[in-house]
C-alpha cells in the first residue's frame, strides 16, 4: 500500500471504526518518508521490533470508534505485512546494510583530543568524532 490512508480503511474493514482511529499508527510507520522517499524508509520502523515499538508508544490497545478495543500490534502487524508481504526482523534489513569505512569506531572518548581542534570528515564537514586521517577524516586547527 502507499499511503496511510489506504492501511487505515484496511484498519476499518478488520475491525471497525473510523479511519481516524488508525490514521496516526498508520503515520508513525511512514514518517521515515521524510528522511528517505523511497521504499528504503521501510528498514526504520518495518520489522518486528517496530511492531512493538508502536505499542510501547500507543499503548498495548486502541478503542476504536465502534468501543472496540483493538491491539496496536495488531495494526503493527497488518501495516507491515501490507506493505512487505512478511514481518522481517531488524537483523534482516540489516543484513543488507554494507558496512563503510566511516561505520568502523573512531578514536576512543577517553584519549583527550588536543585543545583547539574539531574533527571533519571528508567533505570539510564536522563529523561529530570520527578521527582517522585513514578513512578521509582530519583534524582541524580552530
Amino acid at each position: 500500500m502507499a499511503h496511510c490512508y489506504y492501511h487505515a480503511l484496511s484498519s476499518v474493514r478488520k475491525w471497525g471504526g473510523m479511519v481516524e482511529d488508525y490514521l496516526p499508527l498508520h503515520q508513525w510507520f511512514d514518517q521515515s518518508k521524510a528522511i528517505f522517499a523511497d521504499p528504503r524508509h521501510r528498514a526504520l520502523r518495518h520489522h518486528a521490533e517496530g511492531i512493538f515499538m508502536l505499542e510501547t508508544l500507543f499503548g498495548p490497545t486502541i478503542v476504536n470508534a465502534d468501543s472496540r478495543v483493538v491491539p496496536v500490534r495488531l495494526i503493527g502487524e497488518q501495516h507491515v505485512r501490507e506493505d512487505l508481504g512478511t514481518i522481517p526482523s531488524f537483523a534482516d534489513w540489516g543484513r543488507l546494510i554494507t558496512p563503510q569505512d566511516w561505520m568502523l569506531p573512531g578514536h576512543r572518548l577517553d584519549e583527550p583530543m588536543p585543545l583547539g581542534t574539531v574533527e571533519t570528515g571528508a567533505s570539510g564537514a564536522f563529523s561529530g568524532g570520527h578521527s582517522s586521517a585513514s578513512r578521509g577524516v582530519s583534524v582541524v586547527e580552530i
